[in-house]
Order: structure tokens, then C-alpha cells, then sequence
């Protein structure tokens, strides 16, 4: 099993290359899910997607209940039969036995009814793996012990400069609050004037950030509280949202990143929404979740969230997105995100 990952080509600080790892061995999957994921899964179910146009992979939290149990089946099998996967592998990462077989049968059942072939599936607890497919009775009970810390899948990802968190929570801290960047930036907040013309306004956020997002720089912090006031304004907000394409998304993730992380709560929803966008945009679907979480948390159903929540859910690759966004023409109409 062949996962190739290909990097943004405007991308210097990342590999110049695909990156090619083929799978031969359980713990070639153990080590390729961090990999491909960004962080070390727990208590998550984990589906690697093969021979599609363009593959994917998915994790989502094991359910709590029975009654959460179709529902996770969907949201994996839903995506991978929109965009004709032939093949899936399934990890199940927790230590609820009972849980676990659970939800695999129903997985299992869930693939075999799409006419998705499931080529390999494991459940994974406490640095074991046990075989969910097979008839390997002895592993199935006893589990086989493993360590990927050293794995050359994991090696070749720190030489091509690819992050790989110890868990989600640790990815999630990432875009924690760094508070002598808020003290400054709410300070700084105060002191500008309330009234702004719109439209000078937003030239000002789409040459300023297209300025940056092409020189790879950082704002400073009169120029970042100046930008999240404004952003407050959706119809502003989407002069930011302009500006995020494929070519700058690594950039943009940088950008709204140092923003985001020096942002006073309560206008954390439109710097958090568009660094979820420049993440989907740069193709780690992971830190996307992370920053929607943010999003979630001070203005939940904010629309732009949604937005890519939706195409998260949908799997809907970024190269398929052609959409300019033109705020100019939404100065007296609603948000483009509505």
C-alpha cells in the first residue's frame, strides 16, 4: 500500500518532493497514521483511503454510546463513496474493548455495503496492535507489542520538515492564547477609533495582507489589531478572506496563526475561521479542526466556520476549489461566507 502526500510547490521551508511511503507491515500503518495525521491518534478511529483520484484520510473521536456509532460509521464511509475509494485501512486507537468491536463491526458492515474493500484493520492499545481481520486467534487475543518512535516513516518526516505532534491536545496548543501578545493586542484595540469607511478599510486589509502573505512576513502589533478590529465586520472579513489561495497557504497558516494565538477573545471568531480556511487550503485537515474548535468556542455556527467544516466533512480537496472572492461587490450585501 502506496500514500503519497505532495507538498505546496511554493513552499521552500517544506520537502521539494512527494512525499512516497508504501506500507508493508502493521507497523508501517502504526507509523504512517502520525504522519499523515500530524499528531499521534488516541481514542480515535483513524481510515487511510487508497486508489482514488485523490486520497485521503480521516479521523474521527470514538464514539461514547451505541447511539454514536452509526453515526461515525458515516461520516467515514459517506466521504470515501462520494470520491471513489476502492480501499480503506481502518485503525482503531482506545482501550473500550467492547467499544471498539463495536464500532468496527458496524465499519466493517458499513464499507462492505459501499462496495469498499477494507484491506487492512487493526485496534490499537497501549503500545499493542490486535489483528481485526485475519485469523490470527493468538494476536487477536494477546495483541503484539510495538514502537514506531524510531520508525524510518517518522525519521523521513523530520528530515523533510514535517511536524508530527505528540497528540491532537498537543496540536490544539499550538494556537493557545499567548498572553503577553493579548495584553498588547488589547491595549492597542482600545485605543482605535470606532468609525471606519469599509471601503478604505478593506483595500487597506487586502493590500496589506497580500503584501505580507508574499514577502512571508508577520504583521506588527499596531498593523495585527488594526486587522482584527476590522475583521469583526464580515463584509471586512471577507477582504482577508480574499486573499487566501493555494500558492500562499503555507504563508497564510503562519500568518493567521500568530494572529490567532495574539488575539483578544472576543475577536477570536474571524482570525480562527481563516486560519481553519488556510489550513484546509494547505492541505492539513488536522490543525483545520484545531482552529474551528477556537471558532466554536467563542461564536458558535459562525458562517464562514461552517463553511469549511462542511467541505472538512466532505473531504473536498482544495484543488477543486476555483472561487475568487470579490468583497468589493458585498460592501451592501450580505457575507459571501452566508
Amino acid at each position: 500500500m502506496t500514500f503519497t502526500s505532495t507538498p505546496d510547490p511554493d513552499c521552500p521551508r517544506e520537502a521539494a518532493t512527494p512525499l512516497t511511503l508504501t506500507a508493508r507491515s502493521p507497523e508501517d500503518l502504526l507509523a504512517l497514521a502520525p504522519v499523515v495525521l500530524g499528531f499521534h491518534p488516541t481514542d480515535s478511529i483513524v481510515m487511510l483511503t487508497f486508489g482514488a483520484a485523490a486520497p485521503f484520510h480521516a479521523r474521527v473521536d470514538l464514539p461514547t454510546s451505541a447511539a454514536e456509532v452509526a453515526e461515525t460509521v458515516d461520516v467515514l464511509v459517506a466521504p470515501a463513496r462520494r470520491h471513489g475509494v476502492a480501499r480503506v485501512v481502518i485503525l482503531v486507537y482506545g482501550t473500550d474493548r467492547v467499544m471498539s468491536r463495536r464500532l468496527w463491526t458496524a465499519v466493517r458492515d458499513g464499507f462492505a455495503r459501499a462496495g469498499i474493500e477494507v484491506l487492512d484493520a487493526l485496534r490499537v492499545e497501549e503500545e499493542r496492535w490486535y489483528p481485526l481481520v485475519g485469523r490470527d486467534r493468538r494476536a487477536q487475543l494477546s495483541g503484539v507489542a510495538y514502537d514506531v518512535s524510531a520508525h524510518p516513516f517518522l525519521v523521513q518526516a523530520v528530515v523533510d520538515g514535517r511536524v508530527t505532534h505528540g497528540s491532537r491536545a498537543a496540536l490544539a496548543g499550538t494556537l493557545a492564547a499567548d498572553a503577553g501578545g493579548v495584553r498588547r493586542l488589547t491595549s492597542l484595540a482600545r485605543s482605535r477609533p470606532a468609525a471606519i469607511d469599509l471601503l478604505t478599510e478593506g483595500a487597506w486589509i487586502e493590500t496589506t495582507l497580500t503584501e505580507h502573505l508574499a514577502g512571508d512576513h508577520l504583521p506588527d502589533d499596531p498593523e495585527l489589531a488594526r486587522m482584527l478590529l476590522a475583521l469583526r465586520d464580515d463584509r471586512l472579513r471577507d477582504a482577508a478572506w480574499s486573499t487566501l489561495s493555494r500558492e500562499r497557504a503555507r504563508a497564510a497558516v503562519g500568518w493567521w496563526t500568530h494572529a490567532l494565538t495574539r488575539c483578544p477573545e472576543d475577536l477570536v471568531a474571524a482570525p480562527a475561521a481563516l486560519l481553519a480556511w488556510a489550513a484546509w487550503l494547505h492541505g492539513n485537515g488536522a490543525l483545520a479542526w484545531c482552529a474551528l474548535d477556537r471558532c466554536e468556542s467563542v461564536e458558535p455556527g459562525y458562517d464562514l466556520a461552517r463553511l469549511v467544516a462542511d467541505l472538512l466533512e466532505r473531504a473536498h480537496p482544495p484543488t477543486q476549489w476555483n472561487e475568487a472572492i470579490d468583497w468589493r461587490s458585498g460592501l451592501d450585501e450580505a457575507s459571501r461566507a452566508g
